[in-house]
């Protein structure tokens, strides 16, 4: 183990961002190492229960879901706009007692500026997809035919000349990062073939003993465990999903069924009809079900399907929305899903989907399978660990 350094993560303050990371910094905080984490006051609850030592940034990101732009090119420039906002932030919290190495999100571009401009090593801590070898081509040629599109790519550019980064190409800065690690399972990855090995990494999910805290227990009784959560860090599935899930799992000979139902605002009505064989519980992220689970009806959201292979539990897919809609199709390929579209959602499709999951030995073992292949990735500690040897090599240079 090398010794205690200052390690600084560059965070976004989206809730599907940062809880995906957060058992990594809780782990390096663990081994000892002084850990401050950068992020908008909203994700401050967050990080500080790692034992991080938090710093403020003030975000221009949107707070609300429905503020985002459906516009690519749009959205892209929120993210434009958070970096120039938070550079000089991240200058001056850090430029006097600069980090040994930084981490830092995938739309945390200002961590990338900043680094560079010290000579600092970094890592990029990835939640979702990341690039593979043709990618940011097509993402480029995408974009300039699209409006605006040309004109971002300028001003992006414009930002990285005069703030002080070395890598001032554009495609280069934003999709080539100098050490990435993947926090998905490489399963889950579109041509994973093409993913420059050198410099990515895939640990899986990470989790740790506080993804645990929830003590769920399978009730005795239940031959069979159902989960059904339409729920996510940043979606909430239509509430007649949950109705047809009511009237389809009913009285299930031997089925103990759980469903989520979001908490306060977001929380699904049913009314009194609650079948006996049915416990609602309000959400939180559902891992320590899923390991005591036999199915799974999920949104199929990056966090839900990771958490599905981790687990190794065959699922149900309901996807709302184009990317859901691409790991609905993945975990179907797999051989651990069945896919529903929304539209087509009835209580008698989702019981047929169940009674083919479990009926079919062939799901069971390509679950099984994944579980183990996920699993091998590493996780949180291995994650840490090349952290860690990333901290060595910095020092040597």
């Amino acid at each position: 183990m090398p010794r205690p350094a200052h390690i600084a993560m560059i965070g976004t303050p989206l809730v599907s961002h940062v809880l995906p990371s957060l058992e990594i910094i809780r782990e390096l905080v663990a081994r000892g190492h002084r850990v401050t984490y950068a992020n908008a006051d909203r994700a401050a609850e967050l990080i500080t229960q790692t034992g991080a030592e938090p710093i403020r940034l003030t975000s221009t990101l949107p707070v609300a879901d429905s503020d985002w732009p459906q516009d690519p090119i749009a959205a892209a420039s929120l993210f434009l706009d958070e970096a120039i906002a938070a550079l000089p932030q991240l200058h001056a919290a850090y430029d006097d007692e600069p980090a040994d190495l930084y981490l830092y999100d995938i739309g945390a571009y200002a961590a990338r500026a900043l680094a560079e401009a010290q000579g600092r090593g970094l890592v990029q801590l990835s939640p979702a997809h990341v690039a593979w070898e043709g990618a940011q081509e097509e993402i480029r040629a995408a974009f300039a035919e699209l409006p605006g599109g040309p004109a971002h790519r300028a001003r992006f550019a414009a930002w990285l000349a005069r703030c002080g980064a070395v890598t001032t190409n554009v495609e280069e800065f934003t999709g080539h990062p100098q050490r990435l690690l993947a926090m998905i399972p490489r399963a889950l990855q579109p041509h994973a073939d093409r993913v420059d090995a050198e410099a990515v990494t895939f640990v899986g999910p990470c989790f740790g003993a506080a993804e645990g805290q929830d003590s769920w227990m399978r009730p005795a009784g239940a031959e069979k465990v159902l989960l059904v959560s339409l729920f996510g860090s940043a979606y909430h599935g239509p509430q007649e999903i949950y109705q047809q899930c009511v009237a389809a799992f009913a009285d299930l000979p031997g089925w103990h069924v759980v469903l989520q139902t979001g908490s306060g605002s977001d929380s699904v009505e049913l009314g009194n009809r609650i079948p006996p064989n049915f416990e609602v519980r309000p959400w939180v992220r559902p891992l320590t079900i899923l390991e005591q689970a036999d199915a799974w009806v999920t949104h199929s959201g990056m966090d839900s399907s990771s958490e599905g292979l981790y687990t190794g539990v065959p699922m149900i897919v309901v996807p709302h929305g184009a990317e859901q809609g691409l790991y609905a199709d993945r975990l179907v390929e797999l051989g651990v899903a069945r896919r529903i579209d929304t539209a087509d959602v009835t209580a008698a499709a989702l019981r047929t989907a169940l009674m083919e999951l479990i009926g079919d030995p062939q799901v069971a073992a390509r679950s099984a399978w994944q579980w183990a292949e996920v699993r091998a990735e590493g996780g949180t500690r291995r994650a840490a660990d090349l952290i860690e040897e990333q901290l060595v090599e910095e020092r040597v240079s």
